[in-house]
């Protein structure tokens, strides 16, 4: 699902793993939605999710989750 917002800006929905996180992706957390601040690389493969609220989520490698994504248009 693409959309276009009026700032330019393109807003998806994409499936993530531990591998495709990124910065900036929102991820709805017991039904609040918690953007991603910074990222820890974790042994294994995992990865620990740092949200702008200050609350920390680790997530496995195989686990999948759907985020909203914006990027610039070009």
């Amino acid at each position: 699902m693409r959309e276009w917002t009026p700032s330019g800006a393109l807003v998806s929905q994409v499936e993530i793993t531990s591998t495709t996180v990124q910065r900036g992706d929102i991820i709805q957390v017991g039904g609040r939605a918690c953007r991603v601040r910074d990222l820890f690389q974790l042994p294994q493969g995992a990865k620990q999710l740092l949200f702008e609220s200050g609350e920390l989520l680790t997530i496995h490698p195989r686990t999948q989750l759907v985020a909203v994504r914006m990027s610039r248009r070009r």
